[in-house]
């Protein structure tokens, strides 16, 4: 059950009806097995090009150094490089890569089916796996880019042919270092009847992974506590933003099925008017140093986000 956060007056409410609106949650409620959010919480816009963007990850190819990870500790196993050539973009900078997607369950969920040796905690808290759609870096990876990756960044991941967003909230330590690992709510979405748990994860190498850099990319603390989400209409939005742009900047085009529709906020300004903002606490008015940090098309205009 979710509930609402009611910042604007009950005439409006009543004028506009609910379900537009920025909707907080109670993360404990959700934090079970088989009773996790549903996918369209944190599912990509229908407007996002998900295929052209999956066509062009595969494409990468500038690594930097620490990047090459094997997908599993099994001797032999397929190597992945995190590719840089996206980094550069003034917004929808994000590193890039294509791997398998094993089962992490560390955080208040470590018991999980099939995890014997699952830690309490996360990098950044300790984040209920049956709620947050988080994925996770190899450790040597995140402390050598840790500027440009200070945590719970969002990123989103492309798996079966549909985007979800998640956040950066882990990395694996172990000896050697893998790549390829999302918690338990992110890979039981991406592929719900394979069963997946901490001790059988989906082995193919055909999952996109994108991670998005920089301070503007972190889901704030509005939306995220230490142990869960607490608002995905703000995960959603800062995804779609960044992959917009992203793909912008690829100049990609093509919206395509990736599971759900944009959510808006309906909001009301001082003269009673009323407009639509995606990025709750970034809307019209808000405090802004550039674009990146507004909802939507609004702009940065003498520190505050306005229309164009």
């Amino acid at each position: 059950m979710m509930t609402y956060s009611r910042s604007i007056p009950f005439a409006l409410l009543a004028l506009f009806g609910s379900s537009g609106l920025a909707q907080t949650v109670k993360g404990p409620e959700f934090n079970k097995p088989d009773g996790g959010p549903p996918a369209s919480y944190f599912a990509a816009g229908s407007s996002i090009p998900v295929a052209a963007l999956q066509s062009a990850a595969a494409k990468a190819s500038t690594a930097v150094p620490d990047a090459t990870y094997p997908i599993n500790g099994d001797k032999g196993a397929k190597k992945v490089t995190i590719h840089s050539d996206w980094t550069k973009f003034s917004e929808g900078a994000a590193y890039v890569w294509v791997a398998d997607m094993d089962v992490d369950c560390d955080g208040l969920d470590s018991n999980c089916k099939g995890n014997p040796d699952g830690q309490p905690q996360t990098n950044f808290g300790a984040l209920a796996a049956y709620e947050v759609p988080f994925f996770v870096i190899p450790d040597r990876f995140g402390t050598k880019y840790a500027k440009e990756l200070p945590g719970n960044n969002v990123g989103a991941v492309i798996c079966d042919g549909k985007m979800f967003y998640g956040i950066y909230g882990d990395s694996d330590g172990d000896t050697p270092q893998v790549i390829g690992e999302a918690s338990w709510l992110m890979a039981r979405t991406c592929f719900p009847n394979d069963n997946l748990n901490g001790n059988s994860g989906h082995g193919n190498p055909d999952v996109t992974y994108i991670l998005f850099t920089g301070d503007d990319a972190v889901l704030p603390k509005s939306a995220l506590n230490k142990n869960y989400v607490t608002n995905f209409t703000t995960l959603r939005s800062m995804g779609d933003k960044l992959v917009t742009a992203l793909a912008k900047n690829l100049k990609l085009s093509g919206g395509g099925d990736s599971g759900s529709s944009p959510s808006t906020t309906t909001t009301a300004s001082g003269s009673g008017s009323t407009g639509s903002c995606e990025w709750e606490g970034h809307c019209e008015g808000a405090s802004c140093k550039n674009g990146d940090q507004c909802s939507g098309q609004l702009v940065c205009k003498s520190g505050k986000c306005a229309p164009v």
